[in-house]
């Protein structure tokens, strides 16, 4: 192949392959290289250029090579008049361990055959896709508590990545429980997330503080007055069976079952953001009994609707709880009843329940 086609190839995003009558791959491209880890260098096989999983030395020779997908379809490129067209299945990856479903046309370049992928870069994106999923649900908490107060949460983004974040955890004793909820749906959505995670202070036992020190990092990020977080904490001291709380813009965030029915602790405060960088967010303090359940949500779960423009509403939630034995029972029937009254979701649902 000359240089010129070899550049004009390399600099283009579509992952195209070279190959001859011989079935010897002349030329990978970059994308097709990164695409499928390709330890191919110049000329090779087309084993060098996929993960084919044949332990024969020499390709084409193994039991798998007459199997052969991407052989299969160049050899009917070379065998009829130049032109093949097919959807195959290849192994993607280091060590071949990802099967992936491709799109390959292959056109007659002179003497030599061209193989182009047509959806390689969706495909990239799509497993890039799948990596950020990974690396958001290791940012959730443990499924359960280790030592703490017991509890139980519900996760459900409605796209791949979600904006919502759950958290829970323990300092000096007591159980820390965070949830946000940040502007905007989809990647950026979830990098605010992100942010929400890596920037709260988790050695901060006022959750006031701990907003008003996410707000201060907020500022830095000098983003514009569409971006926002809404977020409620709350601190559980056993020991004293007490709630400090506080809240930046939630709506209606903590629910509170007792011996005496339902409690909505509200607070008026606005979200992280700039549109007041220097508000002071300050504690409330409540106490409980045994027995009692306490609910963190975000909008996403009370404002979700059915098919008629019906929103789930906070009386449906309220209902629920206190129709629930315990924390576990609490989320498995608010999954339970959203999905039913929902059916698919427009905003993610977040809910987190501890039994006090």
């Amino acid at each position: 192949m000359s240089n010129l086609y070899k550049s004009v190839l390399n600099s283009i995003p579509t992952a195209a392959i070279v190959v001859d009558r011989n079935m010897r791959v002349r030329y990978a491209n970059k994308a097709f290289r990164d695409y499928f880890s390709s330890v191919l260098k110049g000329k090779g096989s087309l084993r060098d250029a996929v993960s084919c999983g044949e332990k024969e030395q020499k390709c084409g020779y193994g039991i798998k090579c007459a199997y052969c997908p991407i052989r299969n379809l160049f050899s009917d490129a070379i065998g009829g008049n130049g032109l093949a067209f097919r959807n195959i299945i290849l192994k993607s990856g280091e060590d071949g361990e990802k099967n992936v479903g491709l799109r390959i046309k292959v056109k007659p370049l002179g003497k030599l055959f061209l193989g182009i992928v047509d959806n390689a870069y969706e495909m990239e994106i799509a497993r890039e896709m799948h990596s950020a999923q990974d690396i958001q649900q290791r940012l959730l908490p443990p499924a359960k508590a280790e030592g703490g107060v017991p509890y139980s949460f519900m996760y459900i983004p409605c796209r791949e990545i979600g904006g919502d974040l759950p958290d829970v955890y323990e300092l000096h004793g007591n159980t820390v429980g965070v949830i946000a909820d940040v502007s905007g749906k989809g990647i950026s959505a979830g990098m605010l997330s992100a942010f929400v995670k890596a920037g709260w202070d988790r050695s901060e036992p006022s959750p006031a503080l701990a907003l008003k020190k996410l707000n201060v990092k907020f500022q830095e990020l000098n983003l514009d007055e569409r971006s926002y977080v809404t977020a409620a904490a709350v601190n559980l001291d056993k020991e004293r069976r007490e709630i400090r709380y506080s809240a930046a813009g939630h709506n209606a965030p903590i629910l509170l079952k007792s011996g005496m029915g339902i409690d909505e602790i509200v607070m008026n405060s606005p979200p992280i953001s700039n549109w007041i960088p220097d508000f002071e967010y300050r504690d409330g303090l409540i106490g409980y009994r045994k027995g009692d359940i306490l609910v963190l949500l975000t909008d996403g779960t009370i404002e979700s609707k059915n098919d008629s423009g019906e929103q789930f509403s906070l009386e449906r939630v309220e209902g629920i709880l206190q129709r629930s034995f315990n924390a576990e029972h609490f989320i498995e029937r608010l999954k339970a009843a959203l999905t039913e009254f929902c059916g698919t979701f427009n905003d993610d649902l977040t809910a987190i329940a501890f039994d006090l």
